[in-house]
Formats: structure tokens, C-alpha cells, sequence
């Protein structure tokens, strides 16, 4: 700020202009790292939505039942939460959630998978048990197709 001897005082043009150029600056660096979080975070409720599904094939292999085959697992549907359009599943208790609601057309209309794995990383046989889940593989059934960048660090395959 310049000091006069007049009784008005202010910034410079120019001065200001630096100040908006900083603001533009940082601006342009840290919105796409909010925009990419918050998809991750919606990403994470849909993931989110897919948990009784997962409770239930996991239940019934621990239980040692054998698959009742694909899309009769009795979690699958439509409209689950405001990201998932629908669910259906393999034959194994792979789980596949078509996508929608982000508005983001790198995301909408894509598939989520989810897949049961065995203490070998191998999906369980019948009679088997499920150790862990393997989320957003490209390999597991028709395969997850939504960008890596997109997904929770938790489901990158």
C-alpha cells in the first residue's frame, strides 16, 4: 500500500492484479485434486451400497453352501443407491454394479466388479471359504472399466 499525503489511499491496479493472478494460480492447482477426490468419495459410497451383497455371498460360502448360480445369489437389483443402477452376479458371487449419477461421463454407465477370494487369491470353490474381496479388477468377470484414477485406494484391483 503506497502512502499520500491525500486522504485517498488504496492499492495499485497492478498490485491487485498480482493478488488475482496468485488466487488464479492456486485456484488452477487445487481443483482438479478436489473434483478427483470427490468422485473417489462418491465411488466409495457405491462401493458402500454393494456391502450386503458381499455379506451374503461371503455368508454362504463360509457357511460351506454351494453357489446357487449367477443372479441367484438373492442381492441383486436396481436403483441400490443414488451411484448404483444395478447389480448382478456370476455364477461364483462376483459382484458387477453398473454405474450412474456421478456426472461424469469417464464414470456413468460403467461397471464396478467385486470378486470373493480364497486364502490362494483364486475365487472360492464350492464348500470354500472367502477371505478377502479383490474390488475394481479389469480381470474378474466382465471387468471393472472405470478408470484407476477414479476409484478408492482400497478397489484398485
Amino acid at each position: 500500500m503506497r502512502r499520500t499525503n491525500s486522504k485517498y489511499a488504496g492499492f495499485t491496479i497492478v498490485e491487485l492484479m498480482i493478488v488475482i493472478m496468485i488466487i488464479g494460480v492456486l485456484a488452477a492447482l487445487v481443483l482438479p485434486g478436489v473434483r478427483s477426490n470427490a468422485v473417489r468419495a462418491r465411488m466409495s459410497e457405491a462401493i458402500l451400497a454393494l456391502s450386503p451383497c458381499k455379506n451374503v455371498i461371503t455368508e454362504l460360502y463360509n457357511s460351506g453352501g454351494d453357489p446357487p448360480g449367477a443372479g441367484n445369489w438373492g442381492c441383486e437389483g436396481s436403483d441400490l443407491s443414488l451411484y448404483v443402477d444395478t447389480v448382478v452376479t456370476s455364477d461364483e458371487g462376483v459382484i458387477k454394479a453398473s454405474l450412474r449419477g456421478f456426472n461424469d461421463l469417464r464414470i456413468d454407465f460403467h461397471d464396478l466388479t467385486l470378486a470373493p477370494l480364497d486364502n490362494t487369491g483364486n475365487l472360492p470353490a464350492p464348500g470354500g471359504l472367502v477371505r478377502t474381496w479383490r474390488c475394481g479388477s479389469p480381470s474378474d468377470w466382465t471387468g471393472t472399466n472405470v478408470p484407476s484414477q477414479f476409484l478408492p485406494g482400497s478397489c484398485r484391483g
